[in-house]
């Protein structure tokens, strides 16, 4: 059984055993999934979450149109509350907000081809419309902020509304984040209100405040980027390959903790995100809230770095404990030689159950370390496994797998140079030519690729190298590989429905740890036929000196991608020469009269 598609089943199973038989002895009495839900989150939190929810599958519709369903859904709770056996209390939470979905009139007029959806039968119908969410829609007009004195008043007459709406916003904008995350960042929303509205001069305050609103808005973008990331890995992936990496990143984060606890930890944690990704938001901050309890039920366990986020409001409780700082590696952990490379009884332990030994080697392995990416960690363990498969069926397992040091550190020597390589152009030569130089490799990796995705793609892989080069250099690794592998994911689902080339499906079809080490090592397309030489690829005019400095370099980005685009082949000198010709010419005719003309001779 293949390390990556299977962690622990004994326990992963006592562990799904033992929380199912916790809530069925809590809600042994619930027949009604909405009245359960609605008495463990009380009405101000469900009516928030009602609304998250409605707003992320109908991303058109105005808050007043949703404030309707919401009502509804909010009705029908009291009415359960109050009878569980009323006719629809037994409905799973997820058909309710469905039902609701689905009445509502001229829905194909605004959704069209959505309004399909509802002719499908539960799960598929609910599979169906997630398939209709759009990131970060661009039919929603940018968010205008009103007069400050308008929102302290609003602030102070509805505090209700006022949070409702910034619920609505948030979640209209970014239907892959995850609820809690959205009740964190109203929480950080209010307290800027709650610390502006006193202050004599309201809106000073709230202006000094605005840079603060913008990282909340940003740090929404980039955590419903990661949310959907690690929705995508379970939904193509499968459960256990999601675990898998839950187990490093929490053994390396809680290095105190006991094997059993963690792994139990990561099984919660993949059942809440699962009912997170079905956009069962209700059930998804209910859960959640159990699982981050638990969490601080159990801090001597964990971390002693969890008191501070423990302390703080349960919405705050999230951010917090995300962002808090690994635990100090214990000291004196003996070294893993003996236990996994140098014992002659190894493959007795391992033969027996493989994912029960390989999950406990992920376990000690990542909390000795915690510089190192979770993928890196779950390719050294498929290194290992693969090598133990083979040498378990030798006469002499011990001497075919004496040498698995030299093995698993060709994977570690492949990340570190990527990574240090990587940065050092990055810290040498500047943001400029570090985008440059991935326009160049990229574009030669994947040349069918549009001039505008590569140049999107390039932009993101630059910021990955901004974001995480100057970090210190044992954060380095861990951060550029997450960020990347969002980035390959991203490509490999825009390949699934417009194939790029060979080479990129090869890299996509990869186990999710080996994609990025396949991209980087990918080398020029060599079966790409060029197109036709096409002049106005290379029309030059007055626009190229006039142009805003940011347009005239996405302009020349632009450029040298379709130079290479008709010359893949080109060496680095070549591109170098062409490029100070370029920038000769440009020097030159932006200063005469008759620019056009110049740049025509030239």
């Amino acid at each position: 059984m293949k390390w990556l598609t299977l962690i622990s089943l004994i326990f992963l199973l006592s562990s799904a055993r033992s929380r199912n038989l916790l809530r069925t002895a809590r809600h042994a009495d619930d027949k009604s999934p909405i009245a359960h839900r609605f008495n463990d989150l009380k009405e101000e939190t469900f009516k928030a979450v009602t609304m998250i929810t409605f707003a992320q599958y109908l991303q058109k519709c105005s808050y007043e149109g949703l404030s309707k369903l919401v009502k509804d859904v909010v009705d029908l709770a009291h009415k359960c509350v109050a009878n569980q056996d009323a006719p629809e209390c037994g409905k799973p939470l997820p058909t309710v907000f469905l039902d609701e979905i689905c009445q509502v009139e001229k829905l194909r007029d605004s959704y069209g081809a959505m309004a399909d959806c509802c002719g499908k039968a539960d799960p598929e119908r609910n599979q169906c419309f997630l398939t209709f969410k759009v990131h970060q829609p661009d039919f929603i007009p940018p968010y205008q902020r009103p007069a400050a004195d308008v929102i302290c008043n609003e602030y102070k007459d509805d505090r209700v509304q006022l949070l409702g709406n910034f619920v609505y916003t948030v979640a209209r904008r970014n239907p892959f984040l995850h609820a809690p995350a959205i009740l964190g960042l109203a929480a950080e929303y209010e307290n800027a209100l709650k610390s502006c509205c006193p202050e004599s001069d309201i809106g000073a305050c709230l202006d000094a405040k605005v840079q603060q609103i913008s990282v909340i808005k940003e740090r929404a973008k980039m955590i419903g980027v990661k949310q959907q990331h690690g929705c995508r890995i379970l939904d193509k992936y499968g459960e256990r390959t999601f675990q898998a990496s839950k187990l490093v990143r929490m053994s390396q984060k809680y290095p105190e903790a006991p094997f059993a606890e963690l792994v139990k930890m990561v099984h919660d944690v993949t059942d809440v995100y699962k009912e997170c990704c079905e956009g069962d938001m209700v059930e998804c901050v209910d859960d959640w809230s159990e699982v981050v309890n638990s969490l601080c039920s159990k801090q001597d366990v964990f971390s002693s770095k969890l008191k501070p986020c423990c302390e703080k409001p349960v919405v705050e409780r999230t951010k917090c404990i995300m962002e808090a700082d690994f635990d100090d590696k214990p000291d004196n952990l003996p070294s893993l030689v003996e236990k996994y490379i140098q014992d002659k009884e190894v493959c007795k332990s391992y033969e027996p159950n493989h994912d029960a030994f390989l999950s406990e080697f992920v376990y000690e392995y990542s909390r000795r370390h915690p510089e190192y990416s979770t993928q890196l960690i779950m390719r050294i363990t498929k290194g290992y496994e693969t090598l133990l498969d083979k040498c378990c069926k030798t006469d002499n397992p011990a001497d075919c797998y004496g040498n698995a040091v030299e093995e698993l550190n060709k994977h570690i020597k492949e990340t570190e140079d990527v990574v240090k390589t990587n940065c050092e152009v990055f810290n040498t030569h500047g943001e400029e030519d570090f985008l440059k130089g991935l326009l160049i490799r990229y574009t030669k990796k994947m040349p069918q690729v549009s001039t505008d995705t590569l140049l999107e793609i390039g932009k993101k892989m630059a910021a990955v190298g901004k974001k995480c080069c100057n970090l210190p250099e044992e954060k380095r690794m861990s951060c550029s590989e997450h960020y990347l592998s969002i980035i390959i994911e991203d490509m490999c689902k825009r390949q699934e429905s417009t194939p790029i080339n060979d080479q990129v499906s090869q890299c996509c079809n990869e186990l999710y740890s080996y994609r990025r080490p396949c991209f980087t090592a990918m080398g020029v397309d060599t079966k790409y036929v060029p197109p036709a030489f096409d002049p106005m690829m290379f029309n030059f005019d007055e626009k190229m000196c006039s142009a805003p400095p940011a347009e005239r370099e996405v302009g020349q980005l632009k450029l040298l991608i379709n130079l290479i685009k008709r010359k893949p082949q080109m060496t680095e000198e070549q591109i170098k020469t062409i490029a100070g010709g370029f920038t000769a010419m440009m020097d030159k005719c932006c200063k005469q009269a008759d620019v056009d003309s110049c740049l025509g001779e030239e």
